[in-house]
């Protein structure tokens, strides 16, 4: 892996001493750049936990991919720049079945100092910044509120706090993972009618101001809480909003 070249890809420059302020500035710029989108399944392009891979895909073809890849290569690139960086396996919480399998999502904690963070760049609509590892602390996000608590059995779970209500967004462990682990989740992803990657096409990516998408046939672009819809009647269309949105070419 390039470093330099992955840096160029999210757009960052400026110092690389492990520390917070670098967390941040790499989290957002990793976000703004590079998308959330699970478009390899619906095209039938398998998806391998293999870094080089992941690599040539996001850095090297411009593309984005879903948590196992965001997350995956980002883990990298932070390991390569000194910080201490843990793979973690996450529950993801749905208000109609509970909390998903485990390694249904693949997230990140760092260690700077005597504190953790958590850091993640796919999972879609989250956080900005990294949230630091307090329990019952309101920790505000340029997209939203956020605080952790206990749940059960060893697990700690992060919740968006709107409008006074607490929802779960996931539960978790600060168990350290290797990446040969999530390889069967990853899997039933692609693989599973009963895996929402599989029900429909999806690219997303935040901007300052808002979040550009395509779910399905529908291009949203939400900008200053704006929201303007269009549908793309055709595959014409999709490819042609793919690239003026994102600078993707399938």
């Amino acid at each position: 892996m390039d470093k330099e070249k992955y840096l160029d890809r999210i757009k960052y420059t400026g110092g690389l001493k492990p520390n917070l302020d670098l967390l941040k500035r790499l989290q957002k710029n990793h976000l703004l750049n590079i998308p959330f989108e699970n478009l390899d399944i619906h095209y039938k392009v398998p998806i391998e936990l293999n870094i080089d891979r992941i690599y040539e895909k996001i850095v090297q073809n411009n593309r984005g991919g879903f948590c196992y890849e965001l997350n995956g290569l980002f883990y990298e690139l932070l390991r390569s720049l000194g910080f201490r960086v843990k793979r973690v396996s996450a529950r993801v919480y749905n208000k109609d079945n509970g909390y998903s399998p485990e390694f249904d999502h693949f997230t990140i904690i760092v260690k700077i100092g005597n504190a953790d963070y958590l850091t993640d760049v796919g999972f879609g609509e989250f956080i900005f910044e990294p949230l630091e590892l307090k329990l019952g602390k309101i920790q505000n996000d340029d997209r939203g509120r956020y605080s952790f608590d206990i749940y059960e059995d060893g697990y700690l779970r992060v919740n968006k706090i709107e409008d006074g209500t607490s929802t779960p967004e996931f539960i978790f462990k600060k168990v350290e993972r290797e990446l040969v682990e999530f390889k069967e989740m990853c899997e039933y992803h692609q693989s599973n009618p009963n895996s929402h990657f599989m029900k429909k096409r999806l690219i997303s990516l935040p901007t300052i101001n808002g979040r550009i998408t395509i779910s399905g046939n529908i291009l949203k672009v939400t900008e200053n809480k704006k929201v303007i819809e269009k549908e793309l009647k055709n595959e014409t269309e999709f490819e042609k909003a793919l690239w003026d949105k994102f600078k993707i070419t399938i």
